[in-house]
């Protein structure tokens, strides 16, 4: 992977899940997409409860977390080829990985900046080996 490649890799390349809408994020759609409840919404922003809402009024906090979450969910659907099942699967899955925790809840306990890098670095490897492997298959 090239070095524009890598720098350009932490955000995802479509909208698999379809979490924009009239070129903005629908962060009701991504808060469903992962089953957060308005308390875990304020945990994640660090908001007050009873401030959570969807609407141009949504807080800023929230409003920037949700942006990374969907980015995030993105990545992990490109992967999984947009299939919006295999991809909530997989963040409900306890992965070995990760400690055993399963990724929606190492975004809900704020460790969302650790499973992103733990995403590019799967990304950027599976990216590597599908290179090896062409390489490969060309030369054969």
């Amino acid at each position: 992977m090239g070095a524009s490649q890598s720098l350009f890799s932490t955000v995802h390349q479509n909208d698999p899940l379809n979490f924009r809408v009239d070129n903005a994020t629908n962060y009701q759609a991504v808060s469903d997409f992962l089953k957060f409840d308005k308390a875990e919404l304020a945990k994640i922003a660090g908001v007050r409860e009873t401030s959570i809402r969807f609407d141009n009024k949504i807080p800023a906090d929230l409003r920037e977390r949700l942006d990374q979450i969907a980015n995030i969910c993105s990545l992990v659907a490109e992967y999984f080829d947009g299939d919006s099942y295999k991809t909530a699967l997989w963040f409900k899955t306890p992965n070995p990985m990760l400690g055993d925790v399963t990724p929606r809840d190492m975004i809900r306990l704020g460790r969302y900046k650790r499973l992103l890098k733990f995403i590019n670095e799967s990304r950027s490897a599976y990216a590597s080996q599908t290179a090896e492997t062409k390489a490969e298959n060309a030369n054969a």
